[in-house]
């Protein structure tokens, strides 16, 4: 029988406690309701008798069963709630009734609204079109007096299909047959299969966009047509033939090729009242007036040449390539057929690229109030001003600069600490590769690679504590290779930190922690990172939706080199530098169920091992748990390393104890909507981090009881999501803790949970 449930689960709960709270059966309440004269309407199903000869039936039965109508009333726990909710709205009206009747409630679905003769004809044609001619469809009316239900059984008496024999096209002398069958290889069908009526349609759409790559730029798949005879065969097979349709117009029958290529790099509509002039470049023209983008620069960007057949596939990734530039808000390409130069055997088309700029400056400003789970609460502020296109070659220059003020509250003891940080980060980007040696950027067809410089600066002042100067330096080039596929390569990484004006406290927890002393002392980090990120997640219609990604960051190979010999720790330019080989992967799966609600999971592993030069990795380049991102019934940076309880060390010294070079973690979310652009979460995480190697902390280091070591925490969330702009509120409490006494880690701390503030879903 076929019957589809359409209630959400979030309407599920209260449908039980409804059900509960009831006395009586609303099933039976049901029954009274309905009409006289009428009988309710359980739905329908299919009595199939096939030939013997029918194969791979399924897929068409699946089809056959889309066609029955209508629908009727859904049902849940073996009662019509919709149904009720209805009838009682119209029995009893009040606020609750009418409240329930709009949320949930069905119209009724009686008897005489099935058109028992209409579905037998859709049915029997849903069989024709698959290829079983000369089937028979019949149905009957199952009616359940006493319940005041019926039931619609409809009888198929399905043929053997008819069969491929042959397929060809037309013997023709025009050129479009020719191309057509230079097409045939990839035709999807095949001989043997059995007629199938939407299979014709997907072949003339195929061999449409086949011949659009070949320049048929009028052409239209309406214009073929499909014709079988059976009369050359006695079993029931049959010969297809294709062919052009006689009333096609001449101009869908010939190649098209592009005689003018003009480009516009600074269009603005309505404005043509300033002189312009023409530059000839590579089979294109580009005009404007006073130069606003070098013609050389934007050239490699577009496909499209005078001479060349029309390709729509150039034109969709021109456009996309002009759009990676970042400096165009607008990008048009039109067609114009130009008929005095056409001939008989080949039309004229002039492609315009019509390019609309973006504002050239912008700033933009953020007031934020941060509230960080280590008691540090302050204001801050971020500006950043954009120059596009400074060069006139599409170059980016992006400068920000911020600023905060931290005061920590309520730390058992620490009352007072204040931090004050600052930081300067210019960087330029191009959007070409600027390499020592020639690339061919033909290679990269998708999106032509970008040329990233940035450097960024710094500074903290922890009160009572410490000041931190940090300095990063990057060049390096990002491009994506598909929709999907996206790398980014710096094969330059500098980073320096200094660390100046300890108090005697500070020093004294680095003296207790020479772990924590050594990779501090990393001043110096020079190497290379690479990331690969495929990201299947744009997708939301997808039922499975997958995100992988993967980093590779490599220090100090090259320095080495460059250091000479000598004891260790070596030094180059006086000073210490780390060496060291990290990777970690994250992988996503997402599962869609039904239009809005999606299964959400996440595993992540990642691993860094010093060596030569260093024992330890830098404390930059360190992991940690806990957080809004990471396993949210723990505070950022509380959880590990391993069974370490960060109630042996000092409220200060904890923040950077727990820190290692090894990550594990798995997270798994239920998300669901409540009510508009409000969602809700069920979620649970699991998670730590561990040192490879022994140091200072107990518990720390990595070994086979790594599970018993796992924090883990569940949760429920609220998130403000407006157009992908998530607002997200995580409320979360540990269930195992790894760093109470062996049989007290399982305990569902419910009575002190953590809350989480952040922007954007953790993954």
């Amino acid at each position: 029988m076929r019957i589809k449930n359409n209630i959400r689960l979030s309407q599920i709960r209260f449908l039980v406690v409804l059900s509960i709270a009831m006395a009586v059966s609303p099933s039976c309440s049901v029954r009274k309701y309905i009409p006289e004269e009428e009988f309710l309407y359980t739905g329908a199903k299919l009595d199939i008798e096939k030939d013997e000869n029918v194969k791979d039936f399924k897929r068409v039965e699946a089809e056959l069963e889309d066609v029955l109508r209508p629908e009727p009333n859904s049902k849940f726990l073996g009662v019509r709630w919709g149904l009720y909710f209805h009838y009682k709205a119209q029995d009893n009206p009040n606020f609750i009734t009418r409240f329930l009747n709009k949320k949930m409630g069905e119209e009724p679905v009686y008897e005489s609204q099935v058109d028992l003769q209409h579905i037998e004809k859709v049915l029997n044609n849903r069989l024709e079109n698959q290829g079983f001619f000369l089937s028979s469809v019949s149905s009957e009316v199952i009616r359940k007096e006493k319940k005041k239900q019926s039931e619609a059984v409809y009888k198929l008496n399905v043929a053997e299909p008819y069969l491929i024999e042959n397929y060809t096209v037309e013997a023709d002398s025009l050129p479009i047959y020719k191309d057509i069958r230079e097409t045939m290889e990839e035709s999807i069908i095949k001989i043997g299969n059995r007629f199938n009526l939407n299979a014709l349609k997907v072949e003339r759409e195929r061999i449409d966009r086949a011949l659009k790559l070949k320049g048929y730029y009028n052409f239209n798949p309406d214009f073929l047509v499909f014709e079988a005879d059976t009369n050359q065969h006695k079993k029931r097979s049959f010969d297809l033939f294709l062919r052009l349709k006689k009333e096609a117009p001449q101009a869908a029958l010939i190649p098209y090729r592009l005689t003018k290529v003009e480009v516009h790099p600074n269009y603005i509509l309505g404005n043509r009242d300033h002189e312009e002039t023409e530059t000839e470049l590579n089979g294109k023209t580009y005009v404007q007036g006073e130069v606003f983008f070098k013609p050389e620069r934007l050239d490699p960007f577009i496909l499209l040449k005078e001479g060349d057949y029309f390709n729509p596939n150039k034109s969709r990734y021109t456009s996309r390539r002009l759009g990676s530039i970042g400096a165009y808000r607008f990008i048009n390409i039109q067609y114009e057929e130009i008929d005095s130069l056409s001939t008989s055997e080949e039309g004229a088309l002039k492609a315009n690229i019509y390019l609309s700029p973006m504002k050239k400056r912008v700033l933009r400003t953020e007031i934020q109030m941060v509230s960080k789970s280590n008691n540090f609460t302050g204001p801050g502020i971020v500006a950043t001003i954009s120059n596009r296109n400074l060069f006139k070659g599409g170059e980016t220059l992006n400068i920000s600069t911020n600023f905060g003020y931290e005061m920590q509250i309520a730390s058992g003891g620490q009352e007072g600490l204040h931090t004050i940080q600052a930081g300067l980060e210019p960087e330029l980007i191009f959007p070409r590769m600027l390499s020592p040696i020639p690339i061919n950027t033909n290679f990269f067809r998708y999106s032509i690679p970008k040329t990233k410089i940035a450097l960024s600066m710094q500074f903290q002042n922890r009160s009572q504590l410490y000041s931190l100067v940090g300095t990063t330096a990057t060049f390096g080039y990002l491009w994506n290779a598909n929709r999907y596929v996206s790398h980014q390569f710096n094969p330059i990484s500098v980073n320096y930190l200094h660390l100046a004006n300890t108090s005697p406290e500070f020093e004294e927890i680095l003296n207790q922690n020479p772990f924590l002393k050594n990779s501090l002392d990393q001043k110096f980090i020079a190497g290379l990172t690479y990331s690969f990120t495929y990201n299947g997640l744009i997708d939301q219609q997808r039922t499975h939706q997958f995100y992988f990604n993967t980093n590779l960051d490599i220090a100090g190979n090259l320095v080495n080199l460059l250091s000479g010999g000598g004891d260790r720790p070596r030094e180059v330019l006086g000073l210490e530098y780390s060496q060291y080989a990290k990777v970690d992967v994250d992988f996503r799966y997402h599962l869609q169920v039904g239009s809005s609600q999606k299964i959400a999971t996440r595993i992540f592993a990642g691993i860094g091992i010093p060596y030569g030069n260093s024992e330890v990795m830098p404390f930059s380049r360190q992991y940690y748990s806990g957080g809004p991102f990471s396993v949210r019934a723990f505070r950022i940076r509380s959880l590990g390393p391993g069974n370490y309880n960060p109630e042996q060390s000092s409220g200060t010294g904890s923040f950077f104890d727990q820190t290692g070079n090894l990550r594990l973690e798995a997270n798994l979310e239920y998300r669901f909507p409540i009510i508009s652009f409000l969602k809700g979460a069920l979620f649970a995480d699991a998670g730590n981090v561990w040192n490879t190697d022994d140091n200072s902390l107990t518990g720390g280091k990595f070994s086979s009881k790594f599970i018993d070591e796992l924090g883990i925490g569940v949760g429920a969330g609220l998130r403000v999501d407006v157009q992908n702009f998530v607002i997200r509120f995580d409320l979360a409490s540990p269930i195992h803790t790894p760093y109470l006494p062996v049989g007290e880690r399982w305990y569902f701390d419910y009575k002190n949970p953590i809350l989480n503030f952040a922007i954007g879903y953790p993954f």
